[in-house]
């Protein structure tokens, strides 16, 4: 499932790059629009659990960290949204139509196999660092992108983390 994920990944990122090139900040906000879907859905999924009678003894750890991860994202999403990343009506129709897809996989995969649903979004935190480091490169120093990129990398160590707990 692993090779599924990647490939995955690896075919929305080509297709995101093709429609994107030169529009940096437009790109970095559908990214982020989308990237706080499996946060949701996670909580979802955790609050669905709980009242079910489910709830695991990393229950309420995976519940603060998915909600302090929801929240850390927008944060991402508002200061692109500073810079002009939603200005334009077809990259928040994109973006909009996208992240129904995304939760609802992820509320799926979440329940089906939640190692799975956390090592693709690990995988896209990983894309999501390395995205922002080439564009520190190409740009220059930009301490908000640079403390973005810090998250992002924080974000997949959780996620790493979350994966060894379940």
């Amino acid at each position: 499932m692993h090779t599924i994920n990647r490939f995955v990944l690896d075919i929305t990122v080509a297709i995101l790059d093709f429609l994107y090139q030169g529009r940096d900040y437009q790109r970095f906000w559908v990214l982020e629009e989308i990237a706080r879907a499996p946060y949701f859905a996670f909580l979802s999924v955790l609050h669905f659990r709980e009242s079910m009678g489910l709830r695991g003894p990393e229950h309420i750890h995976l519940m603060k960290q998915h909600f302090e991860q929801s929240v850390n994202e927008t944060e991402h999403l508002e200061y692109m949204e500073s810079r002009g990343g939603n200005l334009y009506f077809i990259d928040r129709f994109i973006a909009k139509h996208l992240v129904l897809i995304y939760y609802w996989s992820n509320v799926v995969y979440y329940w089906v196999a939640p190692r799975l649903a956390y090592h693709l979004s690990y995988e896209v935190e990983i894309h999501a660092a390395e995205t922002y480091a080439k564009y520190l490169a190409l740009n220059g120093h930009d301490d908000k992108i640079l403390e973005i990129l810090n998250d992002e990398l924080e974000h997949s160590r959780e996620l790493q983390q979350a994966m060894e707990k379940i």
